[in-house]
């Protein structure tokens, strides 16, 4: 305890004592140079309140903190290495004080400024003396007699040298060697000293010198550093070199004779040659360092980055930048999450930090970015775990339009119908807009608020459908933090069957976190913003990513399982890709920091080969085990992905888990029973059969718009056969629908090169193709088609009414507007 608190704490009875000692003792020393009584008693009034006002102001009198400077701006990552540093506000290279200072050190300083320092309280009578009689003899100021106690209060203050700033540092240098130890007293000294330049302090010095930490200093290191603030103005490693090795060395030599180091530690040493330059300070994790700089300016701080696996992703990132460059694609950005600990591992902003003619200073990872479609898998997840799609549902992959907005799929190609699965692992555009119109926009909105997503600046209406494609910027930050509460929310369902309420994840090493094995209360909760069941069939389609029409990911040579997902915004700006095992989540980002867009910029191409080679040097980890309790077991359509309805076949009903809710999702309307004839060339009715014979079978039946395209890319689908020539009449199929345009699409047309105005090409899905139709538009007759159901015309600007008749009189209208 200090002896400041000492004093505070002593009991009133103590004090009282303390002053009628001193007050016996002042009477005696009156009395014996004959001071009557009545006279000392005056004096003593006087006295008494003028000592207890000295007592007082000793005891205040150290300035707190002693040093009231600034500091670097130091990071280091989970180990203590140093990562970079951000010089202090007063443009000196000063580190914040280290908890201790090496050995060697305090033993070349005391040898060399202090041998008595541990003898004497802040004041040695000795060197006084000594310094007095040399001072006299050569008749001029040659020694001070300053112990380092004396030299750590100098610093502070930062006074002229005089005897009267001589004498304040005596009185202060005491009153510190009773606030502080030895140990201390030394570490304010090393911490303060200077070092020559704009050097202060051993551990900037060690860098700035040496390139190693302070704690790595070899015995001519050390000698070197205890010898250089004596004179560092005249001392210095660009001159008078000779001079500071020759002072470093006859250290040295007094160390060995005093057998406090060996002949060969002494030989090595002296060796040793003095730098040539000053060192520049590491620079990793630059962006990371910078920022820490914004938030914590003047401190140290312990990052939870590994320098070892940010050197290895700042590697692989400069070298995809390398080859991404040729196409003018100049900025790249990472970060990996460990899961399990919920800490940042590796986080670079971009590549070639020095550089700053292509934004190479902007930290992408904190700056907003059109996602693309890196939302998909949470619409997906979030879908699920309402009951509102299970995990092979087929969903519709038609050219579609609400109120002017026509997404396209990024092949421009459709496939009618494709399992939801699917369309998330081949990421078409069409199903997710499907998709996200039926769980609604604010509801999406809400959830991304609700899960971490802090860009969406705007409300839900504005950004509309155009939210699952890249309609909304995104943070890599806040997207890859995502995706780990949701790997999360898996892991720690699996170990505990119950969730676990994080805080968020961190690139700062909190003090009660650096005892890994240290035993952490967990606050667990019943619910999740995604459930485990839900995350699981996520990450399950995502390890089927396949993106044939961009890369054929599977040559890419990676041993480990693992999900991921890319993104593409419009016009090629950015490139996204997020992936994850049970162990990492990492996001990349690739583009241009000005939003310059390039051709051929996909997140397929780019970010995630970047993904994939940050994943080749990360540990390897086993794949989720599924949640079975937070699923329940079902039978589902293997053809739709519907739960099983009354008329799917038997024979080809699977059994597997979805999330609980998904019990109440949507039954198979697929699969029809009909009356076909015994041939099964013809399909009938028990009134109209006749000789051809009927019977009953289960047929999977796409409505004609799905199907058009579908038959197109499954040859197996089989096409309901036409009615028989006598059931004609009783034909209550819809065997027609409009492909384009769309129920209340919004036209233009665009002008010919000629001037004259552009033509709408209608088309019509028909299940049999060869039939004749008959085009009306507002009632009024313009065409008709066989086998190949196109028709080009010009209508008028305003609204208008599309109806189409088959042969058989067959009917069906569509409403649009030309702009």
């Amino acid at each position: 305890m200090r002896i400041v608190d000492r004093v505070f704490l002593m009991a009133k009875k103590q004090i009282r004592e303390y002053i009628r000692r001193i007050y016996t003792s002042l009477i005696s020393c009156l009395k014996k140079i004959g001071v009557t009584y009545k006279s000392a008693k005056l004096r003593y009034r006087i006295a008494i309140p003028v000592l207890f006002a000295l007592l007082l102001w000793y005891v205040f009198c150290l300035p707190r903190p002693l040093f009231n400077v600034a500091y670097c701006t130091v990071v280091t990552d989970r180990n203590g290495e140093l990562l970079g540093a951000r010089i202090a506000a007063d443009e000196q290279w000063r580190f914040p004080p280290p908890d201790s200072i090496p050995e060697k050190y305090k033993i070349c300083l005391v040898e060399f400024e202090d041998q008595h320092f541990y003898r004497h309280w802040g004041v040695n009578p000795l060197s006084i003396g000594r310094a007095a009689k040399q001072n006299i003899e050569r008749r001029k100021i040659f020694s001070g007699a300053s112990t380092i106690t004396m030299q750590a209060i100098r610093m502070s203050r930062g006074e002229k040298r005089t005897f009267g700033e001589k004498f304040i540092e005596m009185i202060l240098a005491t009153r510190l060697e009773f606030s502080y130890s030895k140990d201390e007293i030394l570490n304010l000294y090393a911490s303060h000293a200077p070092m020559g330049g704009n050097v202060v302090g051993i551990s900037a010095a060690a860098w700035r010198y040496f390139g190693h930490d302070v704690s790595q200093l070899s015995w001519a290191e050390a000698a070197t550093l205890a010898v250089l603030p004596n004179s560092p103005s005249i001392m210095h490693f660009g001159r008078n070199r000779d001079q500071l090795l020759n002072k470093r060395n006859r250290l040295l030599e007094r160390l060995q004779n005093k057998g406090i180091i060996d002949k060969t530690d002494y030989e090595l040493a002296l060796s040793e040659p003095l730098p040539f330059q000053p060192h520049t300070l590491p620079q990793v994790a630059p962006h990371l360092v910078t920022r820490i700089y914004l938030d914590r300016p003047g401190k140290e701080t312990q990052s939870t980055i590994s320098k070892h696996y940010q050197s290895q992703t700042e590697t692989i990132l400069n070298r995809w930048n390398a080859e991404f460059a040729q196409n003018g694609v100049n900025n790249i950005a990472a970060m990996v999450i460990d899961i399990e600990k919920n800490e940042v591992v590796a986080y670079c902003g971009n590549v070639d930090f020095e550089n700053s003619a292509y934004g190479n200073q902007v930290d992408i990872i904190k700056a907003s970015r059109s996602t693309g479609s890196i939302l998909k898998p949470l619409l997906y997840c979030a879908m699920l775990q309402d009951g509102m799609l299970l995990p092979h549902q087929l969903q519709p992959d038609i050219p579609i339009s609400y109120n002017g907005f026509a997404p396209k799929n990024f092949s421009l190609l459709y496939d009618g119908a494709v399992p939801a699965s699917e369309a998330l692992a081949r990421s078409l555009n069409i199903p997710f807009v499907v998709m996200l119109r039926k769980y609604t926009v604010a509801k999406f909105y809400n959830l991304l608020k609700e899960a971490g997503m802090t860009s969406l600046n705007r409300s839900a209406e504005t950004y509309g459908l155009s939210l699952i494609l890249g309609g909304a910027e995104g943070k890599l930050w806040d997207i890859t933090r995502i995706y780990t509460g949701m790997a999360q929310s898996l892991k720690d369902f699996n170990k505990y069957q119950r969730y676990v309420k994080r805080p968020p994840v961190t690139y700062i090493l909190d003090e009660k976190d650096e005892d890994e094995d240290a035993e952490v209360e967990l606050n667990f909760t019943d619910k999740a913003i995604f459930s485990a069941g839900a995350v699981w069939h996520t990450f399950e389609a995502l390890t089927n990513v396949n993106r044939p029409e961009e890369i054929d990911w599977r040559s890419i040579p990676s041993i480990q399982k693992i999900a991921w997902k890319t993104g593409t915004s419009f016009g090629y700006r950015d490139g996204w890709a997020v992936g994850l095992n049970s162990r990492y989540v990492v996001g990349v980002w690739v583009g241009n920091a000005d939003g310059e867009g390039r051709p051929g910029l996909t997140g397929a191409r780019t970010a995630g080969m970047v993904l994939f080679d940050i994943f080749n040097v990360l540990p390897s980890a086993q794949w989720y085990a599924a949640p079975q309790s937070d699923m329940k077991k079902v039978e589902i359509c293997p053809e739709s992905g519907c739960l099983k309805g009354m008329d799917c076949p038997e024979s080809e009903t699977d059994t597997i888990y979805i999330p609980k809710n998904g019990t109440d999702g949507a039954v198979c309307s697929y699969h029809k029973i009909v009356h076909l004839s015994e041939d099964l060339n013809y399909r009938v009715f028990e009134d109209c059969a006749g000789s051809r014979g009927i019977i009953r079978k289960s047929w999977f039946i796409l409505p004609p718009s799905w199907e058009w395209y579908y038959k197109q890319q499954h040859p197996s689908y089989k096409v309901l056969p036409p009615y028989s020539p006598e059931c004609l009449g009783n034909n209550f199929t819809k065997q027609m629908d409009f492909i384009y345009p769309f129920p209340n699409a919004v036209l233009s047309l665009p002008k010919q090169i000629d001037g004259s105005v552009g033509r709408v090409v209608f088309e019509l899905a028909v299940r049999t193709p060869d039939i004749k139709i008959f085009w009306h538009l507002d009632d009024v007759f313009i065409g008709e088609t066989h086998d190949f159901h196109k028709l080009e015309y010009s209508p008028s600007i305003g609204e208008h009414k599309l109806t189409v008749v088959d042969e058989n009189g067959y009917s069906i209208s569509t409403l649009f507007r030309i702009k």
